[in-house]
């Protein structure tokens, strides 16, 4: 592979990630052109119109980045393909907060209007509001949800739950979003007395949830009918990290790549209610592939307990942390924990390409080191573990002159980098400080929320 080729790609990438943040900012250009030209003249504006009209602003801003949210963790292939997996769920975490700062300014706004109005109390107001506007029963339902939905997306709250915890937390938003779209029709003058924009809208729902709703259920579940995927035997890699061998016709079809990941759900007690996550550890071949797993939650703690035979529902594959995305010849990937899996494959897939790999797996100690057989059977793959506390080795190996120490070209090669979080940042750290460009730095973070 020439240099060349991961260039263009990334280059693409980068013209597709730009307009689709286009196609969102016309999106929100053409709401704010909705909102214009039914807004107040100026002539007759006072501080209660104006409040009013800032409020329903906010609302219908609100209203159509929650669609966007949504849209762009639907698993739609075009936005997956445009930035990658980890992007569009970074962006929906980001709209996420807009989104709760639009729907709290809405209600505020639309309160102090009609506060305004009367000369009223803030309490009073609300109590109008509420009386007064038809279907905000539902809409006051929907609201509630949001905000618990946004509570519990924020980082001291999401760190002390489960993530099945919140993954069902966030199921909810659908039903707020449904909730609350009644009360923009029956009560937005934006369209009620708009035929045009009320078509507009509808049409802009209709599109979310049938989006939502064919590539998360439908074509999942049809893709499950043909594969026909099933839990083949399951292996103990030792100290939480289990492999699970799955086994299904036409599994070579799927057209997943070294170091991508899937969104797996088994069909069994204790699995059957989320959908996690997992990259391949090898690719099919002969009507099998595998996951291998880390225990780092309720559902990745029961793994090891899966019966041969169950059921699973797999979504993908995501992600572009691929061989095709290598600008070098020269390649070192970094692997910790539960890291192993995607580079695992990645390692496979690169050596076999003709690449000089080099890979440092980190571990506190040598039972941890999963996998680790197979990857000193992967020739000419130059391996090196690292095992040890930092107190115990009396330094940080990971850090710039450790990494130095162990790769001497490390200033010649792409780097892959694949485990915790921390392990993560600090590598990234030491490249910056080795001036590796970050062109040539890829890290996996496994993720949907």
């Amino acid at each position: 592979m020439t240099a060349r080729t991961p260039v263009l790609r990334k280059r693409a990438l980068g013209r597709s990630g730009l307009l689709l943040r286009i196609l969102i900012a016309a999106g929100v250009v053409g709401v704010l052109g909705a909102w214009w030209f039914a807004a107040p003249s100026l002539l007759t504006l006072s501080p209660a119109s104006t409040a009013t009209s800032l409020g329903e602003l906010s609302g219908m801003v609100g209203a159509f980045l929650v669609c966007a949210q949504v849209l762009l963790i639907a698993r739609i292939p075009w936005f997956e393909h445009a930035v990658g997996m980890d992007r569009l769920v970074s962006w929906h975490r980001t709209l996420g907060s807009t989104v709760l700062f639009l729907i709290i300014s809405h209600v505020l706004l639309m309160i102090l209007g009609v506060q305004l109005l009367t000369s009223g109390t803030p309490w009073g107001a609300t109590w109008l509001v509420f009386t007064s506007y038809p279907d905000m029963l539902t809409a006051l339902i929907g609201t509630l949800l949001f905000f618990v939905v946004g509570i519990s997306s924020a980082r001291i709250p999401r760190g002390r739950i489960s993530y099945e915890a919140w993954y069902w937390l966030h199921v909810t938003a659908y039903g707020a979003i449904f909730l609350t779209f009644f009360h923009e029709l029956s009560a937005g003058v934006h369209f009620v007395n708009d035929p045009a924009n009320r078509a507009l809208w509808i049409i802009l729902y209709f599109a979310t949830a049938s989006a939502i709703l064919t590539w998360r259920f439908i074509l999942p579940a049809a893709a499950a009918w043909r594969h026909h995927m099933m839990v083949h035997h399951v292996v103990n890699e030792g100290n939480g990290i289990t492999s699970i061998w799955l086994a299904g016709p036409h599994l070579d079809e799927l057209g997943v790549r070294a170091g991508q990941f899937m969104i797996f759900r088994f069909v069994t007690v204790g699995h059957m209610l989320t959908a996690h996550p997992f990259s391949l550890s090898r690719l099919p071949s002969a009507g099998l592939m595998r996951i291998t797993v880390g225990a780092l939650g309720d559902h990745s703690s029961r793994v090891p307990h899966l019966k041969p035979g169950t059921v699973v529902f797999a979504e993908g594959p995501f992600g572009h942390f691929t061989p095709e995305t290598s600008h070098l010849h020269k390649v070192l990937l970094i692997a910790g924990g539960a890291g192993i899996g995607p580079i695992r494959a990645l390692a496979e897939s690169l050596v076999n390409e003709g690449r000089n790999v080099v890979m440092v797996y980190r571990s506190t100690s040598h039972d941890r080191l999963a996998l680790e057989a197979e990857l000193r059977a992967i020739h000419p793959l130059v391996l090196h573990t690292v095992v040890g506390s930092r107190a115990e080795l009396g330094h940080d190996p990971l850090d710039p002159r450790g990494l130095k120490w162990l790769v001497k070209d490390i200033s010649e090669r792409e780097v892959y980098i694949c485990g915790p979080e921390g392990m993560g940042l600090t590598v990234e750290n030491s490249l910056s400080e080795l001036r590796i460009s970050k062109r040539l730095i890829h890290r996996e973070i496994l993720s949907m929320g």
